[in-house]
């Protein structure tokens, strides 16, 4: 059930991060979400039980004793629409704000992986909502179908076993989503799988389609429904090698093709045997290196799939035995075969090292059950629980700590070698090595919902979010190969037609030209450039939902950061006090300790901290607390005044104004000025190398956003070298200056928003890039941003940017690469200096130097 509160007044980022966390904790509470543009709570719980109001009106005064709560008695209900050809990240950002910003919504959240939009309504709006969210979708994507996703839809996965062609799964994924009654369709090619979203009518037949389908790129593909189960753990000894036994036994028939090949060789070559002798070895090593291609090619002929690699090797190879150029033909198939062998090898390494990289799913848990240690599967432990891990184990589900201290290896996870302390009381995250004490840890959330298999579904998804140039290259191979088929045509037919004769030698260098003209080079080797930069990413800590974030990365010439959580600490500190004659700084401190004593705002708490010592809250009288203004109260008789400068100036009191940077707490006694303490958030050790490194790269321009005064911001700004700043904003200007800064970059360029990840949802959508920090133990980081930084410190955004130019020079020097060689090849074969040898390297060859090189990326 979902309740919606109204919080009036809120106006603070700090206070409401812990407001919705506290409330998210009740019990009954399933989630909580404020929205601080729209000052509204929004819960969902179990039962409809009134004393929650109290309890919510306890904790948001806990924080802000001046914002009013109420609850919004207007009913909602939840709707999800499906935004089928969705795949702009910006577009769907502007959609999300602008159907969120409608008068009878509470929520909006675009999915766009998914395709989908789900929003929270008035009930009695939820009728004629749905034209409006066409039309808000319509003015930014045209093409994109809008429909409500009922209970009639349902998603179902399958395991595509064998599947290793980048090229293969785009064309699969592209057909299964045309089909009728699909909504989605997604291929994980790290996972093998198939997910579709369909109506339920077609849930029966959707497997043969499927396999139909696959069958028709990848006949050896093994294709079978994933049930609920599988998504258990796998035992390591089960995990797919490298090296599988049908490798084996393609090894085996290539060297037996080579063998025989060469056998056919040696008799031209020095045995002077007859022509038939010749040509029935050579046709016996064709038959069994070829035969699998020139059976591929003619049943994809026969659904009309013509222009693809296996067309090409047949025309080519049977052409070259039409044409006498016998040990050629064969030469060009094994060599093809090989190549298309390697390259195989070379996917399954890749996908093995961002396995092995994120090899951080535990495989059980040893839980207390009846006051026995029962060893079972980390999915099949409750809330609760009480899970005890062992030195050298990895922590199978998130919880606190309830005995025992350690030390964590969190590498996995943060990247960062130094390991972490935790005690009793503590957070414990799954993932983590324990590797010294042993650990009992209360179990907090699910194994589902639990850390680890959140970034584990955030690197294995993130291949299903494609880069401009991905898509680019797919198109680009679409309409390559049949104008190359068709210029192979015209250099075959026109020249002997017109010089009337030569058939052979053209025919030959038709064929040259169909060779060299595969565009497996570039199908193969960007795609796998970009899923191992992502996995490259992770190993330093930096989650990356997509290589369409990857590759804009490269393109950040703004990079905007939030103030509170992101450059500074987030933690409120006592920096300076000020004192007037008579008074010492102890004096003031305990006074102000003293007056905040009751107190439980974040400044408050800073002052007791500083003080350090117990209170003695008898000596108190009298506490009053002025809205808006202050504290007064009377302590051991004397009447003290902690506050801002409006209490001081309504109180009559004579003071000197304190310059300094931060948030001043003025105090006074019995009527006179003592003093002033400044409280300000301290810089994070690590901000001033991470803007000085991100100028040094390349980004043009550093802003800051903060919500804090003008002396505070222009103060941090100054300290850390940025280049431009803005004070004193609410949640909603900050999108606006964001829109600002947006309209002025760089033609062609990327702005990127950093912040914490809790309150900045509106700005992290609306940035080219959102990006948040401290994912570590953060689920609405993990969930608001495009790329996450698992730890806290901004220099993680200068190593997300570094592998993200790494990737996308791989990129281009395998475009490069492969059409500048290609090119080169094409024109040598149409002029007849290059022969079927030069081709066969200007086709294979030029694959392997590519994903070769592709493969770089995994050790950057």
């Amino acid at each position: 059930m979902e309740r919606i509160f109204l919080l009036k007044g809120l106006d603070c980022p700090n206070c409401s991060a812990k407001i919705e966390k506290e409330v998210g904790d009740l019990e009954n509470v399933n989630s909580s979400s404020v929205n601080l543009m729209k000052q509204t709570l929004t819960i969902q719980t179990e039962t409809f039980d009134n004393s929650i109001v109290e309890q919510i009106e306890t904790i948001v005064h806990s924080h802000e004793p001046d914002v009013e709560v109420s609850e919004k008695k207007e009913s909602y209900t939840t709707k999800t629409y499906l935004l089928k050809g969705l795949d702009c990240p910006n577009c769907s950002a502007k959609i999300e704000k602008e159907v969120g910003d409608l008068e009878d919504v509470s929520s909006s959240v675009v999915n766009l992986m998914k395709q989908t939009l789900t929003i929270s309504v008035k009930t009695s709006a939820s009728g004629k909502i749905q034209d409006e969210v066409a039309t808000i979708v319509h003015s930014h994507e045209p093409d994109v179908k809008v429909s409500e996703q009922t209970d009639s839809y349902v998603t179902k996965k399958y395991l595509l076993k064998g599947l290793d062609c980048p090229n293969c799964s785009a064309k699969i994924e592209k057909e299964v989503g045309e089909l009728e009654g699909v909504a989605l369709s997604e291929v994980n090619l790290m996972k093998q799988t198939l997910t579709v979203s369909m109506d339920h009518n077609k849930a029966a037949s959707m497997l043969d389609m499927v396999t139909t389908i696959v069958h028709s790129h990848e006949p050896d593909v093994e294709v079978s429904e994933q049930k609920a189960d599988t998504s258990v753990a796998p035992d390591k000894k089960e995990k797919t090698p490298v090296y599988s036994d049908d490798d084996k036994k393609l090894t085996i028939r290539l060297i037996s093709g080579a063998v025989i090949y060469a056998v056919g060789m040696g008799l031209t070559l020095f045995g002077h045997v007859l022509l038939p002798v010749e040509l029935g070895v050579l046709i016996v090593a064709y038959i069994i290196l070829g035969w699998d291609v020139v059976w591929q090619a003619v049943k994809n002929i026969t659904r009309g799939q013509i222009f693809d690699e296996h067309f090409l090797m047949s025309l080519s190879t049977i052409g070259a035995f039409a044409i006498g150029e016998y040990p050629e033909a064969v030469a060009v198939m094994l060599f093809y075969q090989v190549g298309e062998f390697f390259q195989s090898l070379a996917v399954k390494r890749s996908r093995k090292s961002i396995s092995d990289l994120m090899d951080i799913r535990p495989d059980s848990a040893t839980v207390r059950r009846n006051g026995e240690l029962v060893v079972v599967a980390p999915e099949t432990v409750s809330i609760g629980e009480l899970i005890v891990v062992k030195p050298g184990e990895k922590i199978p589900l998130d919880g606190i700590v309830t005995e025992g201290e350690s030390m964590l290896d969190t590498r996995a996870l943060t990247g960062e070698s130094v390991p972490r302390s935790i005690r009793k009381g503590e957070e414990a995250l799954s993932g983590c090595v324990n590797q010294s004490g042993v650990l009992t840890i209360k179990v907090t959330k699910s194994f589902g919902e639990s850390t680890v298999t959140k970034i584990i579904d955030l690197v294995e998804n993130a291949s299903s979010r494609k880069a401009p140039t991905e898509n680019f290259i797919t198109t680009f191979a679409r309409y390559y190969t049949p104008i190359v088929v068709g210029m192979a045509a015209i250099l075959a037919i026109i020249p002997p037609v017109i010089l009337g004769g030569g058939w052979s030698e053209w025919l030959r260098r038709g064929f040259v030209f169909l060779i060299v003209s595969c565009p497996c080079a570039l199908v193969i080797s960007i795609p796998l450039t970009f899923f191992g930069g992502i996995g490259a990413a992770s190993k330093r800590g930096v989650l990356v939902k997509g290589s369409n974030y990857l590759e804009a990365l490269n393109k950040v010439s703004v990079v905007v950061f939030d103030k509170t959580g992101t450059l500074t600490k987030g933690v409120f500190k006592v920096v300076d006090i000020t004192v007037e004659f008579g008074f010492t700084k102890e004096q003031v401190l305990e006074y102000a300790a003293q007056a905040e004593s009751y107190s439980n705002h974040p400044i408050a708490k800073s002052i007791q901290e500083a003080f350090g010592k117990t209170i003695d809250q008898s000596v108190l009288s009298g506490y009053e607390e002025i809205s808006g203004h202050g504290i007064r109260v009377l302590i051991g008789g004397k009447r003290v005044l902690a506050g801002n400068s409006k209490l001081m100036d309504s109180e009559k009191v004579s003071y000197a104004a304190c310059q300094s940077a931060g948030t001043k707490v003025y105090i006074a006694v019995d009527g006179r000025y003592a003093g002033c303490i400044v409280i300000a958030d301290e810089v994070k050790d690590d901000s001033q190398n991470a803007i000085a490194s991100l100028k040094k790269i390349g980004v043009e321009k550093t802003v800051m956003l903060t919500g804090d005064d003008e002396k505070i911001g222009k103060a941090v700004a100054e300290q850390l070298g940025l280049d431009e700043y803005y004070a004193q904003l609410l949640p909603d200007q900050k999108v606006e200056k964001l829109e600002y800064l947006d309209q002025h970059k760089t033609k062609g360029s990327k702005l990127a928003f950093v912040g914490d990840g809790i309150n900045d949802a509106p700005v992290l959508a609306r940035a080219d890039v959102g990006i948040a920090m401290g994912g570590l133990g953060s689920d609405a980081a993990i969930e608001a941003a495009d790329v996450v930084l698992m730890t806290d410190e901004p220099s993680k955004l200068v190593d997300a940017i570094d592998v993200a130019k790494a990737t996308k020079r791989i990129v281009m020097q395998n475009i490069i690469i492969a059409l500048g060689i290609k090119s080169v090849f094409l024109i040598l074969g149409a002029l007849g200096i290059a022969g079927m040898w030069e081709a066969v390297f200007g086709d294979v060859g030029v694959t392997i130097i590519a994903v070769l090189n592709a493969m770089r990326i995994l050790k950057k």
